[in-house]
């Protein structure tokens, strides 16, 4: 195996819009992106309150931390979302599959949070990528 595969066995229930399992193939290097959040590198931060703009630039910054380490979307694995609330799933969601390969998802947690650092933040992601 030299490349990432993403399972689910018949032993767990069927996932919304995620892999249960990601086995990593030999020769690949790992790579961990810190929790992004939505804020653009000029310092500009995403509007409050608005699941969709936050989730997209945090989805950008997490692909700007990824290509840094010369990985993209396609080689990540595995996806944290951080959330202070849970009533934008779907929306959350939405604009993810706007970023992974939506046939072979990455494993996926999602936890629900007090809060984040700032009161205006609504979601912080992380992400685990293998690159050939």
């Amino acid at each position: 195996m030299s490349e990432i595969e993403f399972s689910t066995p018949p032993t767990l229930p069927q996932p919304n819009g995620y892999s249960h399992v990601a086995s990593v193939g030999a020769g690949r290097r790992l790579v961990w992106t810190s929790g992004q959040v939505p804020i653009a590198a000029d310092g500009t931060v995403a509007p409050a309150g608005d699941w969709e703009a936050q989730t997209r630039q945090v989805m950008h910054n997490v692909g700007a931390a990824l290509a840094a380490a010369g990985a993209t979307w396609r080689d990540v694995f595995k996806l944290t979302f951080y959330v202070v609330d849970t009533s934008a799933l779907a929306t959350v969601r939405a604009v993810r599959d706007e970023f992974i390969d939506v046939e072979r998802p990455p494993t996926s947690s999602l936890v629900q949070v007090a809060g984040l650092f700032r009161p205006d933040l609504l979601i912080e992601v992380e992400a685990v990528a293998a690159v050939a």
